[in-house]
């Protein structure tokens, strides 16, 4: 059995955007979630974690009104917001 090396299986793949330095550059923010959310698809990622940061929640509800368009919904399985920290989303997909 092979083990360690670079490669990843399909179910491993975890994708991290942070948001903190676009928070106020909204054209920036919708470029960078669209970017995670296709390289999600490319890679097949299983997770991608958002982190929008705590703030004022304004940049959270950005992001998940960025995530409840038809188009970029019909992409991933669901969306959970983390109970133990309000300033980070997952993005789960799946595949067959």
């Amino acid at each position: 059995m092979h083990r360690g090396g670079s490669a990843e299986t399909i179910s491993t793949v975890k994708l991290k955007l942070d948001l903190h330095d676009v928070y106020n550059r909204g054209d920036e923010i919708d470029r960078q979630l669209r970017g995670v959310i296709d390289e999600a698809v490319a890679k097949r990622a299983k997770l991608v974690e958002i982190i929008p940061g705590k703030g004022s929640g304004q940049l959270k509800k950005r992001v998940l009104r960025f995530l409840q368009q038809k188009e970029i919904k019909a992409l991933y399985h669901r969306v959970e917001k983390d109970s133990g920290n309000f300033g980070r989303v997952f993005v789960h997909f799946r595949w067959k």
